[in-house]
């Protein structure tokens, strides 16, 4: 049997995205969309964190967040602000209006969780979230030869 994980995590995250996109769709969000809530997530985590870190935890590029935090910034969802100690970084905080979107967000997340683990176990559910954090780890250490 040959192992066909990387097309299989590919394509679930293709699918994932396009339920999310469908669910935020019918609850009328259109605040923001898919990516844009990864981001937002890991601030109402912590707010008031450099690009980087955002880059690190939503898995994107720099050059993707760009773009992707002017919008944002434009549809009033963030704030940059440079920090005081280190004038090199800029820090990204959360706008008032999207501190108040995270039950939003919340909803579309339990929707989408109740669809990924469907007909799972509690056993099955952490087996395979424990699976997932190491292929994470895997991937984030890995290091060309």
């Amino acid at each position: 049997m040959k192992p066909n994980g990387g097309f299989l995590v590919s394509k679930i995250k293709q699918l994932s995205d396009r339920v999310f996109e469908r669910i935020l769709s019918e609850q009328k969000i259109d605040a923001f969309n898919g990516a844009q809530g990864r981001i937002l997530y890991v601030l109402w985590q912590e707010d008031g964190v450099p690009i980087r870190t955002i880059s690190e935890k939503c898995g994107l590029a720099l050059t993707s967040l760009t773009t992707m935090l002017e919008r944002m910034e434009t549809a009033g969802l963030i704030v940059r602000r440079q920090d005081a100690e280190d004038r090199r970084k800029t820090l990204l905080f959360l706008t008032p209006g999207a501190k108040r979107l995270k039950p939003k967000y919340e909803s579309v997340s339990e929707q989408m969780s109740a669809i990924f683990y469907e007909g799972f176990t509690k056993k099955e559910i952490l087996e395979f979230e424990a699976a997932l954090e190491r292929i994470r780890a895997n991937l984030e250490g890995w290091k060309p030869e």
